[in-house]
């Protein structure tokens, strides 16, 4: 078994198969997708990671895996899709394709499609997921319910009490990224919100469970896990993003003394 709370420098495939069999409770990972980035030339075996994935996802444990597609001459590639299947076929239920609207960076294209300004984040679990922590936002006043808009004070126009509850989310979560974000890391192409690594962990898991990220690159989802009081591994080939990562999670290691 690999040593917990730390990141883990080398080869996914090789690392992953030091892991003994449904150990970990949850994976949330961005692999490089459509040779989109270059990662210091280092190249991945998906079906070798799709494998040992299934096989060290716990019952009822939960992959989510944020991907999106290319377009090359002139059509999108498909991968996501053809990926998510082929989680399909090792045994592993599609329980959801949920959408990262990215909020901040500007939609990219070409004048011939509507521009890209999402990915996927395909939630794949082992059988029912044995954890479900839905998460809820705190409904505006001003927007109202369907029969008409609140007043300012939450109630409604006719002057009868409204109880704003919050509303559980839908399957469309939106970040700011880049600067908007907040949390800033540099020194990585590809760094996704650390705000959408830590509902995915606060869903899908329970304080102390095993959070696996096997593409870990700058820790986003290994600083998310330990926030929240979860273990985690992290899976990094580039020597600098695994300095990178370690740097942050000493950071926040700071940050809660």
């Amino acid at each position: 078994m690999l040593e917990l709370n730390r990141i883990h420098c080398g080869d996914n495939c090789d690392l992953l198969g030091k892991m003994p069999r449904e150990s970990v409770d949850l994976v949330v990972t961005s692999p490089p997708y459509d040779d989109l980035r270059t990662y210091g030339g280092h190249s991945w075996d998906f079906f070798g990671v799709a494998w040992q994935l299934k096989r060290v996802l716990k019952p009822g444990g939960v992959i989510v895996w944020v991907v999106a597609d290319a377009t090359k001459d002139g059509s999108e590639t498909g991968s996501s899709m053809e990926q998510a299947l082929h989680f399909k076929r090792l045994g592993l239920n599609l329980h959801d394709t949920m959408i990262y609207r990215m909020r901040g960076t500007g939609a990219k294209g070409s004048n011939l499609a509507y521009w890209q300004a999402w990915e996927y984040m395909l939630v794949l679990s082992n059988g029912k997921p044995k954890t479900v922590n839905r998460l809820t936002d705190e409904r505006s006043k001003f927007s109202g319910p369907p029969g008409g808009r609140l007043k300012k004070d939450g109630t409604k126009k006719d002057g009868t009490d409204t109880v704003l509850d919050d509303k559980v989310r839908d399957n469309v979560w939106e970040y700011a990224v880049g600067a908007a974000g907040g949390d800033i890391c540099t020194g990585h192409p590809a760094v996704f919100p650390f705000d959408l690594a830590r509902d995915h962990v606060a869903t899908w898991t329970n304080p102390g469970d095993l959070v696996l990220d096997p593409f870990s690159g700058s820790g986003t989802t290994a600083k998310a896990a330990k926030t929240l009081g979860r273990q985690f591994i992290g899976l990094e080939v580039n020597p600098e993003y695994c300095a990178i990562a370690e740097q942050r999670l000493a950071q926040e290691v700071l940050a809660l003394a």
